[in-house]
């Protein structure tokens, strides 16, 4: 290889190295974005959870003659 084209591929080296830093640093926040909107719906799941046992204590609080549906 000449001279010319060493520096060439140099050059081009050098410009795909910044092209994936750049990438590697929008993948980098995307993939920060997501942990922090999987840890609010992971807090968001647990909350329904207990609300839905809460509800559920509630509905089956009393004798099963208690619970019977309205169409009974």
């Amino acid at each position: 290889m000449t001279e010319p084209e060493i520096e060439s591929r140099i050059v081009e080296l050098e410009t795909r190295l910044s092209y994936q830093d750049e990438l590697l640093q929008v993948l980098n926040g995307v993939v920060t974005r997501q942990g922090r909107q999987l840890e609010q719906l992971d807090l968001t799941c647990r909350q329904l959870a207990e609300r839905l046992r809460s509800a559920g204590d509630a509905v089956f609080q009393g004798t099963p003659a208690d619970n019977v549906p309205p169409h009974y």
